[in-house]
């Protein structure tokens, strides 16, 4: 399904992409940054903060590492100022590149299991496909974020995969 190529590539994707958010956040009010707009977690804060909650309860799961506090409901408030963001989110990036560039073909194979709180269960799936679901959800809610920061009146990132700049070295 996927592999340890897709899985650095799409790491490298994301800290790209998140560094573009670094600097869109960096010259928005602390008004528009926590502005609530009808998303489907309000605000561009509580939606960062969410991707961050969502992306290290995720690696937890693949890399046996921290989990974050709460549960999907409290996603939104992790973090409060977009410097806080911004630290956590740099720290975050590194963790996933590390993951992913360690990763063998072998490694994405076979089942993930875990207790899942947004069904109440505990759940097993494919892990390559939990994988891809993380690179997904990463670029969905950047999506959302792109749309709250062209409503706010600032310039959106180029968030076009086949626009990355090649990887250095």
């Amino acid at each position: 399904m996927i592999s340890p190529s897709y899985c650095t590539t799409m790491a490298r994707y994301n800290a790209w992409q998140n560094g573009q958010l670094r600097a869109a956040f960096a010259v928005l009010s602390a008004a528009d940054w926590a502005q609530e707009r009808g998303a489907f977690f309000g605000s561009i804060r509580a939606t960062a903060s969410h991707l961050l909650w969502g992306d290290t309860i995720w690696m937890s799961r693949f890399d046996g590492g921290d989990a974050p506090a709460g549960g999907i409901a409290d996603s939104g408030a992790l973090v409060s100022t977009v410097s806080e963001w911004s630290l956590a989110r740099g720290l975050l990036d590194a963790r996933i590149a590390r993951w992913a560039e360690g990763l063998r073909p072998e490694d994405l194979d076979g089942p993930l299991t875990w207790y899942s709180g947004a069904v109440r269960a505990q759940v097993t799936q494919p892990l390559a496909l939990c994988v891809a679901h993380m690179f997904n959800h990463q670029t969905h809610h950047r999506g959302q974020i792109h749309a709250m920061l062209t409503a706010a009146g600032s310039t959106a990132p180029v968030s076009d995969l086949a626009f990355m700049p090649a990887a250095p070295g």
